[in-house]
């Protein structure tokens, strides 16, 4: 068997280039809608009551082989001086939760009464998660009234927001009152991979704002409407608003983040050591044109960001042509590699991975199911305390380039809102809350931990860890973060998040890769804007023959007078 040469994690896992990380094919939707076309899921509607304006509500009935599920989606009139993305709003469009069994009467009037409220209402156990959503300002009744009249919408225009609505939280695993992951896993197997309950809510979300334009297009007050074309329904994603939420979760689940690197970095690892043929190298440069078009197609507001896409450009047509002039000369996958990482951006080395993936789907499968892992942090008390030094030095060695003397590399504090539980920052010796801040200063808590434990050591050199923890037990819980982690391939996430400059939304993007999201659009360093599920399969498709070839969505040739025709 050969040895698989990995990617060290000091390379990988460095926060500057998780955060231009893109989706693969391991990516939690790409991996949903697989399985969803593989096993049959039906997926129907068993209510659809909805006014002429779109209002009202709706019952997806979704059996999987394992279970029987339903999403209710409640659609209500709003003001667009109400419709808002950010956390502290408390009307939506949309709100929606997805939910165990049938729902009959009595449920619906329960649901109805709490589920619009989304935190302020109530739900419980047979709820798997709780979501909402907004409508698109910007292109929704634009293809709405193109529609009504008998024709399509511009598909330049489409381009520049690729979807109808976007989400603006999808809550799981517990939280107000849903059921929790162990449940999941026991009861639910077709969803007991990771975010898989979330990405479905997405998935179903954008399946019905399809549904409700259809349903409010064909009305008798327009008899020449024409409904929106397949291709065009197909290219519409769900939008994402994600904004500082998520950001902790990766530094508080750090052997789960480890898991899905090193699943990711395992398939590549794999696939570089694939034989290259013409037939792959062409399936490579067809697979580069169409994500230079897909990056073309990125509209964003944000300089730094148009400059990274350019770059990016840059590289893929630096990358093809060197292809082209050297297409006799590529002997190896890992050649090309090597010359991405002399040669390319992050940005352009990270989007290689994906394409490379993409050539192999051997390489991927099997892998989404150990995408999860059990998450434990423990050690042993009685261990050498010496044997923890060697830890520090040898696991986390990156945590000693800062200096936490220098003010400005300990400046940057994280908080819960006491309003909405939600993450926020706060700058020291501006904002009160110091004292309340989440522990994620995981680099200067790694210091001090082994600054104590060297002093404590001459003191006491054959001392065991428990003696230390007693002497010192603020450090308990750094102690069985860096033995845990230690043992991990990747280990953590190599930052210092306590910086001034600290950019969370580099956190938010290693993740979002992960869910297989496209298209960032940031609005700040502290969220982003992004699509879901563009390009996927519809419902109505994942019964014919399923190609699993969706990666890097651009705009369909849609010739705007034959579909007015059609």
């Amino acid at each position: 068997m050969i040895s698989l040469m990995l990617r060290p994690p000091s390379q990988v896992m460095k926060l500057e280039r998780l955060g231009v990380s893109f989706a693969s094919r391991l990516s939690f939707m790409r991996t949903l809608v697989r399985h969803m076309a593989q096993d049959k899921w039906s997926i129907t509607y068993s209510c659809f009551k909805l006014d002429k304006n779109g209002y009202g509500h709706a019952v997806f009935d979704i059996q999987t082989p394992h279970s029987h599920l339903s999403m209710v989606i409640f659609s209500q009139c709003l003001d667009n001086s109400e419709r808002s993305d950010r956390v502290i709003a408390d009307k939506w469009d949309l709100t929606m939760t997805l939910l165990e069994g049938l729902v009959d009467e009595v449920n619906l009037a329960r649901l109805a009464a709490n589920v619009p409220l989304q935190e302020k209402g109530r739900i419980d156990a047979r709820s798997l998660s709780l979501a909402r959503a907004n409508r698109s300002t910007r292109i929704f009744n634009t293809v709405l009234n193109d529609l009504r009249v008998g024709k399509q919408p511009d598909k330049t225009k489409l381009a520049q927001v690729g979807y109808l609505y976007r989400t603006t939280a999808v809550y799981g695993s517990g939280k107000f009152g849903s059921c929790d992951w162990d449940k999941i896993l026991k009861r639910h197997p077709d969803l007991a991979r990771p975010f898989a309950s979330e990405m479905l809510v997405c998935y179903l979300i954008r399946q019905f704002s399809l549904d409700q334009l259809d349903h409010m297009v064909h009305q008798d007050d327009y008899p020449h409407a024409v409904s929106l074309a397949p291709e065009l329904q197909r290219y519409l994603g769900i939008g994402n608003s994600t904004g500082l939420g998520m950001a902790p979760w990766l530094i508080n689940h750090p052997m789960v983040f480890s898991q899905w690197v090193l699943q990711r970095e395992t398939a590549y690892a794999e696939a570089i050591q694939q034989s290259v043929t013409d037939g792959k190298l062409t399936e490579l440069q067809t697979m580069i044109d169409k994500a230079c078009q897909h990056v073309h197609e990125i509209n964003t507001v944000n300089e730094s960001q148009q400059q990274n896409n350019a770059t990016l450009l840059s590289d893929l047509a630096a990358l093809r042509d060197w292809i082209n002039d050297n297409k006799m000369q590529i002997k190896s996958w890992q050649k090309l590699h090597d010359w991405a990482e002399q040669h390319y951006s992050l940005q352009g080395q990270e989007l290689l991975v994906s394409l490379l993936l993409e050539l192999y789907p051997q390489c991927i499968d099997g892998k989404e199911d150990h995408m999860k892992v059990v998450e434990v942090m423990q050690y042993d008390p009685t261990a050498c305390a010496k044997k923890l030094v060697d830890a520090i030095e040898d696991n986390y060695d990156w945590a000693f380039v800062y200096n936490f003397d220098i003010p400005k590399q300990n400046q940057t504090f994280w908080y819960y809102s006491q309003a909405k539980m939600e993450p926020r920052l706060g700058e020291i010796g501006i904002d009160e809350g110091v004292e309340r801040q989440m522990f994620l200063g995981i680099a200067k808590a790694v210091q001090e931990c082994h600054t104590d434990l060297l002093a404590y050591l001459d003191q006491q050199p054959e001392t065991c860890i428990a003696d230390f923890l007693l002497a010192w037990p603020k450090h308990t819980g750094i102690v069985q973060r860096i033995i845990t982690m230690s043992q991990t391939t990747y280990g953590e996430i190599r930052a210092n998040l306590l910086d001034a400059k600290v950019l969370p939304i580099y956190l938010l993007r290693a993740k979002l890769a992960y869910f297989g999201v496209s298209k960032f659009d940031p609005k700040s360093r502290l969220w982003v804007r992004n699509t879901m599920f563009q390009g996927a399969p519809l419902i109505s498709e994942l019964s014919e023959e399923f190609m699993d070839d969706w990666c890097f969505p651009i705009s369909p040739q849609q010739d705007n007078q034959q579909a007015e025709h059609g």
